[in-house]
């Protein structure tokens, strides 16, 4: 028996990107579940989108202590008049942690915060555009060459 020499399908690295109109003037909340569902956090039609609330927390307030994250994303919610689905601690660190592995949220201590306080347009380029985006496409690019030279 020959040992097959196949690859996992599981992937190193995948990212989700969705085009939508043009941004206009629209509530802090409209803005952030655009970009969530731009970038694949948030999926077309979720009905449980507290990541949208956690994100609005932390772009609003700056810095938020890690055990007063979940009260911040109530309090969104109330204010929006929203439903209280998927607001348990465990979900907030979950979404807090997807937020993170797409460079956009950082731990500083025992504090959550924007990446180096900077500004959310330059995380995407440095971060997600030039760096996790590259070396997505620079791997696709590698099959579509391997796939080229491949001998029949």
């Amino acid at each position: 028996m020959t040992k097959s020499n196949t690859s996992k399908s599981i992937p190193l690295a995948e990212i989700t990107l969705r085009k939508y109109e043009k941004p206009y003037e629209m509530p802090l909340r409209d803005l952030v579940k655009k970009i969530c569902l731009s970038v694949g956090l948030l999926q077309p039609g979720d009905s449980r989108d507290v990541i949208v609330d956690v994100l609005g927390v932390l772009l609003k307030e700056g810095e938020v202590a890690a055990e007063n994250v979940k009260g911040k994303v109530v309090d969104f919610r109330q204010k929006h008049k929203l439903g209280m689905k998927g607001i348990a601690e465990s979900n907030i660190r979950r979404q807090l942690k997807r937020l993170k592995d797409l460079f956009l949220v950082e731990k500083n201590g025992n504090n959550y915060r924007i990446s180096e306080g900077e500004k959310l347009v330059k995380l995407f380029e440095e971060k997600i555009e030039q760096f996790y985006l590259k070396g997505i496409v620079d791997r696709v690019k590698e099959y579509f060459d391997h796939l080229d030279n491949f001998k029949k």
